[in-house]
C-alpha cells in the first residue's frame, strides 16, 4: 500500500527536519467582561444613536454577568455618558491635539478610564491598567500606549484639583455646567426656570447625576399586590405608584410582563390624575389624549375613564407608537396628525397635550440625551407646541379642560406656548393647577406647577391647566 501524506507534514520518506516548537502566539490581554460591556454601550450610542437604556440591559443579560459586575458596567457606562463634558475638558488638557482629532474608539476609551480615575472609586493602578488592557483589546498597540499615557496625567490631579483649574471663574453658569457636566445652554435654561438661584441650579443639575428610581403605576392590580410583589414603597402622591428605592428589575415582575403594571415616572402619573381633577363645566363623558405615544399616560387615563363611564379617544402621529399605546391597554387608537385631529371642533371635554419637547426634564433616566440635544432644536419645537395647543383649543368644548404638559423646564416650552395660546384665544382662563396635586410640595406660585428631580424625586414635568370660558 502506498503512504499517503498526513496533510500535517511532509510525506513519508521525504527529508526529515528536527522538530522545533512553536512561537508563542501573541493574544490581547483580555478585558474585564464590564469594561467591555460598558465599552460596547458607548460605540452603540456613537455609531447607531442607540440609546444606552436600552442596550445596556440586553448586553447584560446577553453576556450572563453577575450582580456585581453588571452593577459596574452600569455605573461606567452611564457614568461615562453624563460626564462627557466634564471628561473631556480634562482629557483635553492631557492631550496634544484637539481630543475630536483621536479616533472615535480611542475616545470612548479614555472616556471609560477618565470616569474611573476622576468619578469612581477605582484605585488608580487598577482603572489605568485595566482600562490600557481594554485599549489593547478593541485597538491596537499604539493606541493602548496612547491611552496609558494620557491616563497617568488624568490620575495625577483628583477631581476637584481639576475643576479648580479648568473651570472659568467670570462665568458662573459655566463652572456649574462643568462641574455638573452639563452643556452650558441647559444649565442656563434651569437657572431661568428655578428664577436665577445659583444654589438651586446647582441642585437641580446634579440631580440628573443621581441614580433614578424606577417609578411603577398599578393599573390592572391593587396596588398593595405591587408593593408586595415589588418589595418598593408606595409612592407618596398618585395612588397608583409604587418605588423601587433599592432597585430591581421591573421586567422580572409577573404584573409587568401582563401589562396590570408599567414602568412610570410618578410625576407622569400626577399630569394625568391632574387632568382627571380638574373642575368642569356641564358633562364628562368625551376624553382625548392628543399625542398619545408610547402610552404611559393614556393607558392611565384609561383606567380613570373607564371608572366615570366615560371614553378615551388617543391619537398619535406615528405607526410603531400607535401600536405601543395599544400595547398598553388603550381601546381606541387614531394614528393622525394631531395638528389636524378628525373630531369636530367644540366636541370634548378633557384634553392631554403632552407635547413633544426637548427632554430636559428626564436627563438623570437618558444619560446621553444632555450631549445630544442642541439649542436649536427648542425653536421648532415651540412652534409645534403652539400649533398643537391651537389645535387642541379647537376640540375643547366650552366649560372643558386642557392639561398642557412638558417633560421639560425650559421657559421656552413651558411659560411661552402657554403664554401665547392664551393671547391668541381670549376664551381662555388659566386655572391654579396646585390644588390638584394634593400633598405634593414645593410647588411654587402657581398657577403652573413645574415639577423637578431635586424637589419632588421625580422628572422634571410642567403642568399648565386651561378652561375654555362657557358660553
Amino acid at each position: 500500500m502506498t503512504e499517503q501524506p498526513s496533510g500535517r507534514g511532509r510525506p513519508a520518506g521525504g527529508p526529515q527536519r528536527p522538530n522545533r516548537p512553536k512561537p508563542p502566539q501573541k493574544r490581547a490581554p483580555a478585558a474585564d467582561a464590564a469594561r467591555l460591556a460598558a465599552y460596547d454601550v458607548l460605540v452603540a450610542v456613537r455609531e447607531r444613536d442607540a440609546y444606552a437604556n436600552l442596550v445596556l440591559p440586553g448586553l447584560l443579560r446577553e453576556r450572563r454577568l453577575d450582580s456585581r459586575d453588571a452593577a459596574f458596567a452600569t455605573e461606567l457606562a452611564y457614568g461615562a455618558l453624563r460626564g462627557q463634558g466634564l471628561l473631556d475638558a480634562v482629557l483635553q488638557a492631557c492631550v496634544d491635539r484637539p481630543l475630536d482629532k483621536v479616533d472615535p474608539p480611542v475616545r470612548d476609551v479614555l472616556r471609560l478610564g477618565a470616569h474611573q480615575l476622576l468619578r469612581m472609586r477605582t484605585p488608580p493602578h487598577a482603572a489605568v491598567s485595566a482600562t490600557v488592557d481594554l485599549a489593547r483589546r478593541v485597538t491596537t498597540a499604539g493606541p493602548a500606549a496612547f491611552c496609558n499615557a494620557v491616563l497617568r496625567k488624568v490620575a495625577a490631579k483628583d477631581l476637584e484639583q481639576w475643576l479648580a483649574e479648568l473651570a472659568p471663574t467670570d462665568d458662573a453658569v459655566a463652572a456649574l455646567a462643568l462641574r455638573s457636566s452639563h452643556p452650558r445652554w441647559i444649565a442656563s435654561a434651569f437657572r431661568d426656570a428655578l428664577r436665577g438661584d445659583l444654589a438651586e441650579t446647582e441642585a437641580a443639575l446634579q440631580a440628573d447625576d443621581a441614580r433614578p428610581e424606577v417609578h411603577l403605576v398599578a393599573r390592572g392590580l391593587p396596588r398593595d399586590e405591587l408593593v408586595a410583589a415589588s418589595g418598593g414603597q408606595p409612592g407618596p402622591w398618585s395612588p397608583y405608584a409604587v418605588r423601587l428605592v433599592d432597585g430591581g428589575d421591573p421586567g422580572a415582575l409577573q404584573a409587568v410582563r401582563d401589562g396590570r403594571a408599567g414602568v412610570q415616572d410618578e410625576g407622569s402619573q400626577l399630569m394625568a390624575l391632574a387632568l382627571a381633577a380638574a373642575p368642569l363645566d356641564g358633562p364628562d363623558a368625551t376624553w382625548v389624549d392628543l399625542c398619545a405615544g408610547p402610552g404611559g399616560k393614556a393607558s392611565l387615563l384609561q383606567l380613570l375613564a373607564d371608572g366615570r363611564g366615560a371614553a378615551l379617544l388617543a391619537f398619535e402621529a406615528q405607526h410603531h407608537r400607535s401600536r405601543l399605546v395599544r400595547r398598553s391597554g388603550v381601546r381606541d387608537v387614531v394614528t393622525t396628525d394631531s395638528r389636524t385631529p378628525p373630531l369636530r371642533p367644540g366636541s370634548v371635554d378633557r384634553i392631554l397635550l403632552d407635547a413633544p419637547c426637548s427632554g430636559l426634564g428626564a436627563l438623570r433616566r437618558r444619560p446621553e440625551a444632555r450631549w445630544r440635544r442642541q439649542p436649536s432644536d427648542v425653536a421648532p419645537l415651540t412652534r409645534l407646541q403652539g400649533e398643537l395647543l391651537d389645535a387642541a383649543v379647537g376640540l375643547l368644548r366650552p366649560g372643558g379642560v386642557l392639561a398642557y404638559v412638558t417633560c421639560s423646564p425650559h421657559l421656552a416650552e413651558t411659560t411661552v406656548p402657554v403664554f401665547d395660546v392664551l393671547r391668541r384665544h381670549p376664551g381662555l382662563t388659566q386655572l391654579d393647577a396646585r390644588p390638584l396635586l394634593p400633598g405634593v410640595p414645593h410647588l411654587g406660585d402657581g398657577p403652573a406647577v413645574q415639577l423637578w428631580p431635586h424637589r419632588q424625586g421625580t422628572d422634571a414635568m410642567h403642568l399648565a391647566l386651561l378652561r375654555k370660558d362657557s358660553e
